[in-house]
């Protein structure tokens, strides 16, 4: 299933979230560019678990700070990056009408950070830098889960060789997203998978679970008078 659309039609022109593609497809032709080179710059420029958890610790936490917010606007290849963008634009300019631009960008960030930080205590010991922005778009698809349960996502569907379209409800669309980051997530403890690399899935898990609160201690609040009072 590939969502494309929704049903709720935008207040205005969600700024940040054109920003944040923006930083996002600049960062990932930079990548591109490096060629042979890429593989030195992820491990000096982005975040490492295994990093956060040596002495000293607060100098190292200081340092994934930066790493992590390096690590945000980083890709491992095309699907990562143009599946992540096709989320953050599908579902980012609902959630950022309700913050506002200012608070929706302090969102993105801390929920970045948040997913950031729970993949880091899930795999303390991987060695592999932890890149893409998929914990923060996490963060969106939760707070947007939050905000908008009645609205219908616009999914292409695969039968085969075939596809039709059909539109399925948030509040059944994104749990079953949660759910298929949840298994994996718990399968994954103490696995050698989780020390030398492959899907982040507490990244996923971790910035789905902040959004709503995130939301919430940011005052974002759902639509007055119910849910989705701007679906069509």
């Amino acid at each position: 299933m590939i969502p494309f659309a929704d049903n709720l039609p935008r207040r205005g022109t969600p700024a940040v979230t054109i920003l944040l593609i923006a930083i996002n497809a600049l960062a990932f032709l930079y990548e591109l560019s490096l060629g042979p080179r890429l593989d030195g710059f992820l491990f000096q420029s982005a975040f490492i678990p295994a990093s956060l958890h040596q002495a000293p610790v607060i100098l190292h936490f200081g340092a994934g700070l930066w790493s992590g917010l390096v690590s945000m606007f980083l890709h491992g290849g095309w699907v990562h990056f143009l599946g992540n963008m096709l989320f953050l634009w599908i579902f980012g300019d609902n959630v950022e009408d309700r913050l506002g631009h200012g608070r929706f960008l302090i969102f993105y960030l801390l929920a970045g950070y948040v997913a950031t930080f729970a993949h880091a205590f899930a795999n303390p010991a991987s060695q592999i830098p932890a890149i893409g922005a998929s914990g923060a778009i996490s963060g969106v698809l939760g707070a947007y889960l939050f905000l908008h349960p009645t609205a219908r996502i616009k999914t292409l569907v695969f039968i085969f060789i075939f596809f039709t379209t059909i539109e399925i409800p948030a509040l059944i669309f994104l749990p079953l997203w949660f759910l298929l980051q949840l298994g994996p997530g718990l399968a994954s403890i103490g696995t050698a998978d989780a020390a030398t690399g492959g899907v982040a899935w507490f990244a996923h898990i971790g910035g789905f679970v902040a959004g709503p609160i995130l939301l919430l201690l940011l005052g974002g609040r759902r639509p007055s008078g119910g849910y989705d009072i701007y679906a069509r």
